[in-house]
């Protein structure tokens, strides 16, 4: 078994984040390591759960910012909501959530207790909002959080990435690169 019985959570790996053609780049590469971690946890036997963000179409999940906006986005049915084409993350436990943190209104905390999971490895987008969101929660609910580096995309690198490492300070959690989390996941697997 891995270090403190380890989850690798996977968050908002969905067309709707990558429509700006800018992010192009970020979208093979976010494909390419997600499939990679995916893959190292299915050599080890850790569990794998996929989080996605689905809004309904009558605000009734909108956050803040989206009402505010009078726009919203992932709606049930629409190419926004499905994940990244080339992606292998399967077997996986799939959740939907509507706000930022994946353990928000989700069952997330209870799936990862049910697996006997005490730290969870995080990777997806965006790091300064859901990524962050996630790791301060799974910290709430008594989990240990590492940040999958390379794994972890982020709209603004100047706070996204400046956000975890404060986490990592405050809440005493990491960010490892892949040769750390192949340590990680394989270690006495």
């Amino acid at each position: 078994m891995t270090e403190l019985s380890t989850a690798v959570v996977f968050i908002d790996l969905q067309e709707g984040f990558f429509e700006d053609p800018s992010s192009r780049d970020d979208r093979e590469l976010m494909v390419a390591e997600s499939n990679r971690l995916a893959g190292l946890a299915r050599q080890a036997g850790v569990p794998v759960f996929v989080v996605s963000t689905v809004h309904a179409r009558d605000k009734s999940t909108w956050t803040l910012k989206m009402l505010d906006d009078d726009q919203g986005f992932n709606f049930p049915g629409t190419p926004e909501v499905r994940l990244l084409d080339g992606l292998d993350l399967e077997p996986a436990t799939h959740l939907e959530k509507i706000r930022d943190s994946a353990f928000h209104g989700t069952s997330l905390a209870q799936r990862l207790r049910t697996v006997g999971a005490q730290t969870v490895i995080l990777a997806g987008v965006l790091a300064e909002s859901c990524i962050a969101a996630t790791g301060r929660d799974a910290f709430a609910h008594d989990f240990r959080v590492v940040y999958a580096r390379e794994a972890i995309a982020s709209s603004a690198a100047e706070t996204g990435w400046p956000l975890l490492e404060g986490l990592c300070d405050t809440l005493r959690q990491r960010i490892l690169n892949r040769p750390d989390l192949e340590r990680l996941l394989t270690a006495d697997s």
